[in-house]
């Protein structure tokens, strides 16, 4: 792995994973693919990471399924303790590189930050993640300051249609049909 900064860091990073525990003597570890198509991470070239606040370009080596998991081997990573060092990085590609989505479509990192309203006009606050909880997404939003519920954060399932009534990104809000007391 090159230890020199990268030429170009992304201008506008998008996480896509993580890197997991170092796996074997020589150098591997896991890998945490947070792509819907969990090899689909691989498409997108060069990864950066963020080591001590400056950006490192992360060239690999090699990548296998092992079992259940993803193993990648990093260009320069020999041994364990430097693979150890990596853990926990989160794996970073400039947003230019993800494919243009069709309509009605959106990536997660695009509802961060929006505000959700309720069909009825109530603020209910900003979302702040998002979940996968295997039967649908999850929006996890943080509430207002001055909740006169007393709810800190709410989680909204991403149901469109049925729950999400509309996103609109140029406003950045997302407008849901539900009770702002759950």
């Amino acid at each position: 792995m090159s230890k020199q900064l990268a030429t170009q860091p992304p201008v506008n990073p998008v996480t896509l994973g993580k890197m997991g525990a170092a796996y074997g003597i020589r150098g591997w570890l896991k890998v945490f693919s947070s792509t819907e198509d969990a090899d689909s991470i691989f498409d997108y070239q060069p990864w950066f990471i963020q080591r001590a606040g400056k950006w490192q370009q992360i060239e690999l080596e090699s990548w296998k399924h092992h079992n259940q998991d993803i193993i990648i081997k990093v260009k320069g990573i020999d041994d364990r303790d430097a693979a150890a060092q990596l853990t926990n990085c989160e794996i970073l590609v400039d947003s230019a590189q993800l494919p243009e989505l069709e309509e009605g479509d959106y990536y997660w990192k695009d509802l961060m930050g929006c505000k959700v309203v309720t069909t009825d006009g109530y603020e209910m606050g900003k979302v702040i993640d998002l979940m996968e909880t295997g039967s649908n997404d999850v929006l996890v939003v943080k509430a207002n300051l001055k909740d006169a519920f007393g709810v800190k954060e709410r989680l909204i399932p991403f149901l469109d249609e049925q729950v999400i009534k509309k996103v609109d990104l140029t406003t950045g809000t997302i407008e849901v049909d539900w009770d702002p007391g759950f």
